[in-house]
């Protein structure tokens, strides 16, 4: 069940008060939250093709002007590197078609399913949301770091260039960090909204969450228990 708790209109110096007067409950239905599952996964499975398309074109962009520098670059450092960046490429490409976003997958689950079931959509984004988390965390970075820490060392100790080799590795990494932090995350942040509160009334005790509710000229919480 949930309740929506309004508690700012206009005044900016109201915002204390309010925050400390009870305020009438006003429901919110089951087919809000559905609608709001619904969109955070449509929105996610746009993001997701799109950042698909748009890292794969830029991978295979890199691909294909480094196997070009490779062999026609005029400087013998240039060929080298470009080398290193053909293996690098290669390998990030095939990361694209081989480790997809499950937010496509997740929303033809969800059109699939029983309409009104809220358990099961909840739990449905729970799993796209924790995959979300695995896909920003150090784990899911060890394998860019392999990768340019072995191609910077190339560069550095096999080829005696140890400032080409840093800049190498660093901007292998900074490239790998944007590929991760323009990743989707509507499932997440969808169910950020609640957070954990358990409410005393005597002896009613009640558990829940709770979740802060922005819009213009007006805030609030609401609370599903």
């Amino acid at each position: 069940m949930s309740l929506l708790l309004p508690f700012l209109r206009r005044p900016a110096a109201a915002c204390l008060l309010a925050l400390l007067l009870p305020l009438p409950a006003l429901a919110q239905s089951p087919d809000a939250e559905w609608q709001a599952f619904d969109s955070a996964l449509a929105d996610g499975a746009r993001h997701a093709n799109t950042w698909q398309v748009g890292w794969t074109t830029f991978y295979a962009g890199s691909l294909a002007l480094n196997a070009w520098q490779a062999s026609e670059a005029s400087d013998r450092d240039d060929r080298y590197d470009a080398r290193v960046g053909v293996v690098k490429s290669a390998l990030a490409l095939g990361g694209m078609f081989l480790d997809r976003q499950p937010h496509p997958a997740a929303l033809g689950e969800f059109e699939a399913g029983e309409p009104g079931d809220i358990e099961g959509a909840r739990a449905l984004l729970e799993s796209v949301a924790e995959e979300e988390r695995r896909r920003r965390s150090l784990e899911a970075r060890l394998g860019s770091l392999a990768i340019n820490t072995a191609a910077g060392l190339l560069i550095a100790v096999g080829d005696g260039r140890e400032r080409d080799g840093a800049i190498n590795f660093a901007t292998g990494m900074l490239i790998s960090e944007l590929q991760l932090q323009t990743q989707p995350r509507q499932a997440t942040a969808a169910l950020n909204r609640f957070q954990p509160v358990r409410v005393s009334l005597g002896d009613l005790q009640l558990e829940g969450e709770y979740a802060l509710l922005v819009a213009p000229n007006q805030l609030g919480v609401a609370l599903r228990y």
